[in-house]
């Protein structure tokens, strides 16, 4: 099975590995934001359990919460 989307570690390595891992930091900083950016949304209870029926709705509520999140 080939690998249709290649992907890139950008998690650091350990610091007692023998062989280190190269790391781009400005991605590694990237995809912490991403990550707070989904541990603030889990707190939507609405969000987080899929209340919502349509893919355009969750859409739209997702979109919303973000401008709240945004603003704060």
């Amino acid at each position: 099975m080939e690998n249709r989307f290649p992907i890139t570690p950008v998690i650091p390595s350990k610091r007692n590995r023998r062989v280190k891992r190269p790391l781009d930091s400005e991605t590694y900083k990237e995809r912490h934001l991403i990550e707070c950016f989904f541990n603030k949304v889990k707190n939507y209870r609405r969000l987080a359990t899929r209340y919502e029926k349509t893919a355009n709705m969750f859409m739209a509520f997702l979109t919303l919460l973000s401008i709240r999140l945004w603003l704060k």
